[in-house]
């Protein structure tokens, strides 16, 4: 099939001028691509190295250090990095100027003929991206992962065809500016996040709702049924509504009931597997598989879902085994940047646990993790500008219920937590770096942190 969007891009992006905010990993690519097909590219960044990929190129120029956003208003076109808002005077003043601004990940929407299907929420993203492209691969579809994980994808759109699906996970970042259709979207559910980043809660979720704004009748959406927030985009929506459930049985969609992950997309009550064979540890697992099977299942099968769901073992800093030292379970769930997120890691355990927590303040409150951590656990070692709030919340809970708190210990950095841990830990017990916090106080990102507590767990 002819690419009639893609065509008339490369005609109106020659000889452009096209800011590039952001000279990260997710953008290199897309510099390339765009210098390629002949725009004058001006790469922007608040850091003042250049990567030595692009220094060889012709008809680019380089804007670094603090005045990175300097003379953006001359530019044709913006490509925005997620981690910069769009609401920065440089940008709005240049909008206001007619200057069209995009992204990678827009772009490559608006241009791809092939099957858009993207996942946001404030948690169980990146789990249900991966799972609903193993879905597919297991069915024989050919898969492109992008988006927050996987690889970026604007300069793979040429290659990319309308019988090929593209699978996105999608931060509110994104999606703050997001005006393209996507196929099939799904929310896996909201609470209060990066609230350092937006103004307030109702911009989050804002963002969140432009998933599926530019749906049209024949386009999906999957909604939680279980979370409030997110029911109510039902009236909003132009697609077809399916949801998920691990707490009920459903008309459209698949649940969790009776030991059992069912399915009435296509037919009702179709039983797809017992969920003691999912390999996945958790009841928000089985949501996560519940939400990635209701969005493909009509593609896919139940036979690829039954097959991935038995023998995925999660994706690596979600509630990831580490190692088992002298019966003492070390588990890392740095993916756990907020809340709602750890809450869900505590819920997956039957017993008390050890539990390293903490990071960076993204102004979300604490509170709602209180009578989690008197229920389950038994031993709250703290690090990062939020050990304040995340002890507050225990405290609280516990004066509450009028019982004993446990046992709270606060470091300077995570060794000196894992060590306290270690030596406190005995054999039957569980330990879990689930932070609750971002990690950039002392961490570039959540992975960084993640590889840094396996390393010191395989150190002990």
């Amino acid at each position: 099939m002819n690419n009639y969007k893609l065509e008339e891009f490369k005609k109106n992006i020659k000889n452009k001028r096209v800011s590039v905010i952001g000279m990260g990993v997710s953008n290199i690519p897309a510099i390339k691509y765009l210098n390629k097909l002949g725009a004058y590219v001006i790469g922007r960044d608040k850091k003042d190295e250049v990567p030595e990929e692009l220094k060889g190129l012709n008809n680019i120029e380089f804007i670094t250090g603090e005045n990175y956003l300097e003379g953006l208003k001359d530019s044709d076109y913006i490509f925005r990095s997620p981690g910069v808002k769009p609401s920065t005077p440089q940008i709005v003043e240049a909008v206001e100027n007619g200057v069209i601004l995009t992204s990678e990940m827009e772009t490559f929407i608006h241009l791809t003929n092939a099957t858009v299907i993207a996942v946001t929420g404030s948690d169980g993203k990146t789990t249900t991206t991966t799972l609903v492209s193993l879905f597919l691969k297991e069915a024989g579809k050919n898969v492109y992962i992008g988006g927050n994980i996987g690889t970026p994808l604007l300069d793979k759109v040429e290659e990319i065809t309308d019988k090929d699906y593209v699978v996105l996970e999608l931060s509110s970042f994104q999606l703050m500016t997001m005006k393209e259709r996507i196929n099939r979207a799904a929310i896996t559910n909201l609470a209060p996040n990066h609230l350092d980043y937006h103004k307030d809660y109702e911009e989050y979720i804002e963002a969140k709702t432009n998933i599926f704004k530019n749906q049209t009748e024949n386009d999906i959406l999957v909604l939680n049924e279980d979370d409030t927030l997110t029911t109510r985009f039902e009236k909003i929506a132009n697609g077809k509504i399916r949801k998920f459930s691990i707490n009920k049985a459903l008309d459209c969609g698949v649940y969790y009931k009776d030991g059992k992950i069912i399915s009435s997309v296509e037919e009702k009550n179709n039983i797809i597997m017992d969920a003691k064979d999912v390999k996945l540890v958790g009841m928000h697992n089985i949501a996560n598989i519940c939400t990635a099977a209701s969005l493909v299942i009509d593609i896919c099968g139940t036979d690829a879902i039954k097959k991935v769901a038995m023998n995925f073992g999660g994706v690596e800093h979600r509630m990831e085994l580490v190692r088992e030292i002298n019966g003492v379970k070390w588990y890392n769930d740095s993916i756990a940047s907020s809340p709602s997120r750890t809450i869900a890691g505590l819920k997956a355990f039957n017993q008390k646990i050890i539990l390293i927590a903490g990071g960076y303040d993204k102004h979300i409150p604490y509170d709602v993790m209180g009578p989690y951590l008197m229920d389950k656990v038994k031993l709250l070692i703290l690090v990062g500008t939020t050990a304040p709030k995340i002890k507050e919340a225990a405290i609280e809970e516990a004066q509450k219920r009028g019982e004993n708190i446990m046992k709270i210990a606060e470091f300077n950095n995570l060794k000196d937590a894992v060590d306290f841990a270690n030596n406190n830990a005995k054999s039957g017990d569980i330990v879990a770096m689930s932070p609750a916090s971002a990690s950039f106080d002392l961490y570039e990102n959540f992975m960084v942190r993640g590889e840094y507590f396996k390393k010191l767990v395989n150190e002990i």
